[in-house]
């Protein structure tokens, strides 16, 4: 049975379309990529400026104290700014 014009059109719509959809999935994924580098990044950074001034450490053991979800306060457990355990 030969296709229809109508059919090859929606193919091709179709086919178009999950073109798109990769192409956004490609861009967030990007996206994330990049936010989490950023976060990775800044992280560090506070850390370092946290083991080297009691200012910064002051500040970070504020923040950290705002940490609500058991799973995430879970991951300082024992943590000490100086790399080593409390």
């Amino acid at each position: 049975m030969a296709e229809t014009e109508l059919e090859r059109a929606e193919k091709r719509y179709a086919q178009a379309k999950a073109r798109l959809q990769k192409k956004k999935n490609r861009e967030a994924t990007k996206a994330r990529k990049l936010d989490t580098r950023r976060k990775i990044i800044l992280g560090g950074l506070l850390l370092d400026a946290a083991m080297k001034d009691p200012a910064w450490e002051s500040r970070l053991t504020d923040l950290m104290d705002r940490i609500s979800r058991d799973q995430d306060r879970k991951a300082f457990e024992g943590w000490t700014f100086k790399g080593g355990p409390a």
